[in-house]
């Protein structure tokens, strides 16, 4: 699998073969059709915001779900679904008290220090912006990390609602 990586800021994004992901537990594997390019992601690739390499950047992203881990419930193969930054456990304080965009427990949807890194190269972890790296050909994401949209949606639209259009509005209405 390929993806677009920081490999020394300052530099071009570099596309390099990585280990192909495999969804466990709650995880599902999203084949990546369109991602956004966020200003964000260019502060990472100028160094102006600090991200150790290899890293893949990238969190507006729309797709189609490929495989999902035993313990997902939420989507299955073939849906359509977009990434989302504010990845929640559903179980925390702020996720039961309705506020899930302020969840205070991420850990809860990352692997375990130890278990094999999501994203790697010949066994060596590679860091996920956001828990997300679109830009790369498939993303490896805890299922609520994505929200599933209709068919009639098109994808390179749903792309950048992650982030671009939910960061305007936001701005607009708040």
């Amino acid at each position: 699998m390929f993806s677009w990586q920081i490999v020394e800021h300052g530099k071009p994004l570099q596309r390099v073969l990585q280990d192909a992901p495999k969804p466990v537990g709650t995880e599902v594997l999203v084949r990546v059709t369109r991602a956004g390019v966020c200003h964000s992601d260019l502060h990472f690739v100028d160094g102006l915001w600090p991200l150790p390499g290899p890293a893949v950047l990238g969190h507006e992203a729309a797709g189609i779900v490929e495989k999902a881990g035993k313990n997902v419930t939420y989507v299955k193969p073939g849906d359509k679904v977009i990434a989302c930054l504010s990845v929640f456990c559903g179980f925390c304080d702020q996720c039961m008290s309705g506020h899930p965009y302020r969840c205070s427990n991420t850990a809860a949807t990352r692997r375990a220090k130890g278990d094999t890194p999501r994203l790697s190269m010949k066994g060596k972890r590679i860091r996920q912006l956001a828990d997300i790296a679109s830009y790369a050909e498939k993303m490896l994401l805890h299922e609520n990390a994505v929200v599933k949209i209709g068919d009639e949606i098109a994808l390179d639209r749903a792309a950048i609602i992650g982030c671009g259009v939910t960061t305007g509005l936001g701005a607009v209405l708040n």
